[in-house]
């Protein structure tokens, strides 16, 4: 069994290149099953019903978000209403929707569970302890195969997380940096892991935004408004491979498909 997971996309273009690519992308690899986080799907950031079912519609199993989940309140009735888009998990009780979800494919059951890091982020519940609670539900709903997108900011934590969970999940794969980096592997008691798979978005840019008003901002500390970046696109993430008779990993590879600059 083959999964694709994607990186964060990034606003209408972000996602008009998604289904521009999406399709074949799976056609290439063979994939069964994928998962994209949206957090930044809507055009400023957050996500809208709209965009969403945009990348629904352009072949997406799962939907999983991020610190930007409830940016935009339109999409509170939407996360109650469609259990296949999902926030993290150690939100407030309070928050709508649900940060897992369990689908029947047939021959196999897959979780996928959303969290958010702790550190450089909002103060939410331990996700140590939330990773406990939500990995032993899904056992308990009898999941064969369990997927954790960790929305984290550093990657010692994202790692840390890794390696807490190695043998207990699936796979893990961090979102929220819009930067790929070279440590996918299988750890040693099967789980896939990479610390961040990217980003689909505009790649000319500082994670999907104009460089002006980041440079303003980091040079002076003046606020600035980061509007969307222009220009050739990327799609990046990781097809993860399992072991139909144990369900833990065998491979992870991570893909980029990308527009030339020029």
């Amino acid at each position: 069994m083959k999964i694709l997971a994607i990186g964060d996309i990034v606003s209408k273009q972000g996602c008009e290149y998604l289904r521009d690519k999406l399709f074949g992308i799976k056609r290439e690899y063979g994939a069964d099953f994928v998962i994209a986080n949206g957090e930044n799907s809507a055009i400023g950031n957050g996500i809208l019903p709209q965009s969403a079912k945009f990348i629904f519609d352009s072949g997406v199993d799962v939907i999983t978000l991020g610190n930007h989940a409830l940016r935009r309140p339109e999409i509170t009735d939407y996360l109650e209403e469609n259990e296949c888009i999902i926030r993290p998990a150690n939100y407030h009780k309070s928050a709508p929707g649900r940060g897992m979800v369990l689908l029947d494919k047939g021959a196999v059951k897959i979780a996928v569970i959303n969290l958010q890091g702790a550190v450089y982020l909002d103060n939410i519940e331990n996700p140590f302890d939330a990773a406990d609670r939500e990995v032993a539900f899904a056992k308990k709903e009898g999941a064969d195969i369990i997927l954790m997108d960790f929305h984290a900011e550093a990657s010692s934590e994202k790692r840390a997380m890794g390696f807490y969970l190695d043998g207990k999940i699936s796979a893990l794969f961090g979102t929220h940096t819009h930067v790929q980096t070279s440590d996918a592997t299988v750890l040693p008691g099967g789980t896939a892991f990479i610390s961040d798979l990217g980003m689909t978005g505009p790649w000319h840019s500082s994670i999907g935004r104009q460089f002006g008003p980041v440079l303003q901002k980091l040079m002076t500390g003046i606020p600035a408004r980061f509007e969307v970046a222009t220009g050739p696109s990327t799609l990046e993430g990781a097809v993860i491979t399992f072991d139909p008779s144990t369900r833990l990993a065998t491979a992870i590879a991570p893909f980029r498909y990308r527009e030339p600059l020029n």
